[in-house]
């Protein structure tokens, strides 16, 4: 049962990862300045109540997302509207939304 937390740098912004496994499944965070960049553990419905600033994005049984990094390849699926308020929209992909975190 791997928990795996690191500094993460890129494009200027400095953040944390959290990645997370267990047997037959897992999940990934990127926690940045001003929010999160999230794979769909994350419910954004729920971070909206609390006004949190979370872009989703969503990985399948095929491409699982593991790694920080397949969290920064992948393209966000749903943002809570504080995300949307910092430019953050869904097609972008987690590393253009984490810019825009920082």
């Amino acid at each position: 049962m791997p928990v795996h937390t690191s500094p993460l740098h890129h494009a200027g912004v400095a953040a944390e990862s959290l990645e997370v496994s267990w047997d037959g499944g897992q999940f990934v965070l990127i926690i940045a300045p001003k929010g999160l960049v999230a794979c769909g553990v994350v419910d954004p419905a729920v971070m909206n109540r609390f006004g949190a600033a979370v872009a989703v994005a969503r990985g399948t049984p095929e491409r699982p997302l593991v790694t920080a990094s397949d969290l920064l390849a992948a393209r966000i699926a749903e943002v809570t509207d504080a995300a949307a308020a910092l430019g953050i929209a869904a097609g972008m992909t987690g590393a253009d939304a984490l810019a825009r975190l920082g």
